[in-house]
C-alpha cells in the first residue's frame, strides 16, 4: 500500500475537510502532515457544522484511525476545545485519534512572540493568526522546541521554564508590554495555566512513535490518506514569499511530516475553488476589490474558519493553479464551490500575466510586483442553480465548458466537483 494524499492547491480554504470527510470511509487512516490550529477545515453533515483545527478530518468516521502527525504543531488549549465540541455532539475523538510523540508543543510565551512580531511590522504586517505557528517552527528548527513525548519526562517543567525565560528576553528586547497582549481573550497567567491542565489531559490521548505506526499500516495493507492544511500558495518555499505559512504545504511534505518514504506516495488529489481566495496580507493578482468580490464572498461564505477574517476573493489564476499542480505531481483534481458562482451571467478566467510589457505565461517568481497585471478570458457562465444535479454529466453546459477550460489549460481531468457545502453535494465523474 501506499499514502495518498490530499492538499490544496491555491492559498488555502479550498474545502479540504469536506473532502477528507467524503473520502475516509475508503482508508484505514487518515492523517495530517503539517500546520496547526492555523487551518480550519469545515464538515457539514446532518444539518451539523464543525470546524476542526487539528484533528484530522476523519474523525467522524470511526473505523478510520485518525493520526496527528510529527509535522504538526499542537496547541493543547485548542486541541481539547476541538476535542470537547466533538464529545459534546456525542463522538469520543479518544476512541480512534493518534498523537505522535515527535509533534512540537505550541507554548504560550509562542503565542506572545507572534504577536509581538506581528505589531512591530507595523504597515508590513504578514496577517499572521497570532496562533504561534511561525515562533513554534522557528524553535523546532533552532533546536530549542519541546515535543509531545517530553510531556512525560520528570524535567518537562524545566524545560518549559527555560524556554520560557528565552522568549520574555525577546519579548522585553521588543520593548513591548506583554500585559497589553491577551490570548484568546485571557490574561497570559490563566492561559498558561489552562495550557497545563489541558498538557495534563493531554497524557490521557494514545500517544505512538507515528511514523512507526504509519509505515507498519502500510506493510499490513492498510490504506493511508495524508492530509494537508493550508495551499500550496502558500508554502515556505514555493508560495507568496515572504506572505506565507511556516511548513511545507505541498505532496513532498509528506514524507517528513509523517516519516514516510518517497516511493511511498500514491495518489496525490488536488483540491481547488472554481475561483480564489485569500486571507491576510500578500500578493493576489486576481483579487475583485469590486462588487464582483463582495458578490463571491457573500455566496461563498468567505470568512476564516480559524479568524473569522473576512477572505478576499476573486478570479480563477489558471497559471498559479498548473505551477501548483506541478509542484505536488497532482494525479486528479477536485473543484470546490461550483454553486458560489451560480448567479453570475459572466466569468473571468485569468490565463497568463503581463509585467512591464512582458507576457508570462507561468508564475512568476514575484508575484508581489506591482507592475503584474493578469490577462482574462471571459466566459458563460451558467447563471442557474445546481440543486438535484447527480452527476458532472448533469451540469449545465455553461459549467462543463468551464471546467473543460480549466481541463484543457492544466492538462489533468477534474474528477469531482461540490455544488454544495452538505458532503452528499459532491459529484464524481463516471
Amino acid at each position: 500500500m501506499k499514502v495518498d494524499v490530499i492538499l490544496g492547491l491555491q492559498w488555502g480554504d479550498e474545502g479540504k475537510g469536506k473532502i477528507v470527510d467524503v473520502f475516509s470511509p475508503r482508508y484505514d487512516v487518515i492523517a495530517r502532515f503539517q500546520g496547526g490550529p492555523n487551518a480550519g477545515h469545515t464538515i457539514i453533515f446532518d444539518g451539523k457544522k464543525f470546524v476542526l483545527h487539528t484533528i484530522p478530518s476523519g474523525i467522524f468516521h470511526r473505523n478510520s484511525m485518525n493520526v496527528i502527525g510529527n509535522g504538526v504543531i499542537i496547541d493543547p488549549v485548542i486541541l481539547f476545545r476541538e476535542i470537547d465540541k466533538l464529545r459534546e455532539a456525542g463522538m469520543n475523538p479518544a476512541d480512534n485519534l493518534l498523537i505522535a510523540n515527535r509533534a512540537h508543543l505550541i507554548l504560550p510565551t509562542h503565542r506572545l512572540l507572534d504577536a509581538v512580531y506581528e505589531s512591530a511590522k507595523k504597515d508590513a504586517k504578514i496577517g499572521s493568526t497570532l496562533k504561534g505557528i511561525g515562533p513554534t517552527y522557528t524553535d523546532k528548527y533552532a533546536r530549542n522546541g519541546i515535543r509531545v513525548g517530553n510531556i512525560c519526562y520528570p524535567g518537562f517543567r524545566k524545560m518549559y521554564e527555560s524556554l520560557k525565560v528565552l522568549h520574555m528576553q525577546i519579548i522585553n528586547s521588543y520593548g513591548s508590554d506583554t500585559g497589553s497582549f491577551t490570548l484568546d481573550n485571557l490574561p497570559f497567567d490563566e492561559y498558561e495555566a489552562l495550557w497545563f491542565e489541558s498538557i495534563e489531559k493531554l497524557k490521557e490521548l494514545k500517544v505512538v512513535d507515528a511514523e512507526v505506526f504509519i509505515n507498519k499500516s502500510l506493510a499490513e495493507g492498510r490504506s493511508v490518506l495524508a492530509e494537508g492544511a493550508q495551499g500550496t500558495m502558500l508554502d515556505v518555499d514555493f508560495g507568496s514569499y515572504p506572505f506565507v505559512t511556516s511548513s511545507s504545504t505541498v505532496a513532498a511534505g509528506v514524507c517528513t511530516g509523517l516519516g514516510v518514504s518517497p516511493h511511498n506516495i500514491g495518489r496525490v488529489f488536488g483540491v481547488f475553488k472554481a475561483y480564489c481566495t485569500r486571507v491576510g496580507s500578500g500578493p493576489f493578482p486576481t483579487e475583485l476589490i469590486n462588487e464582483t468580490g463582495n458578490r463571491l464572498r457573500e455566496g461563498g461564505r468567505e470568512f476564516g474558519s480559524t479568524t473569522g477574517r473576512p477572505r478576499r476573493c476573486g478570479w480563477l489564476d489558471l497559471p498559479a493553479l498548473k505551477y501548483s499542480i506541478m509542484l505536488n505531481g497532482v494525479d486528479s483534481l477536485i473543484m470546490m464551490k461550483a454553486d458560489v458562482m451560480n448567479p453570475f451571467e459572466k466569468l473571468s478566467v485569468c490565463t497568463s500575466y503581463r509585467e512591464s510589457g512582458k507576457l508570462l505565461n507561468s508564475y512568476p517568481f514575484e508575484l508581489s510586483s506591482e507592475g503584474l497585471e493578469p490577462l482574462y478570458t471571459d466566459m458563460e457562465g451558467w447563471n442557474t442553480s445546481l440543486e438535484a444535479r447527480n452527476s458532472i454529466a448533469d451540469l449545465p453546459l455553461p459549467l462543463k465548458n468551464y471546467i473543460k477550460f480549466i481541463e484543457d489549460f492544466v492538462e489533468l481531468p477534474i474528477d469531482m466537483v461540490s455544488i454544495g457545502p452538505d458532503r452528499l453535494e459532491t459529484l464524481q465523474r463516471g
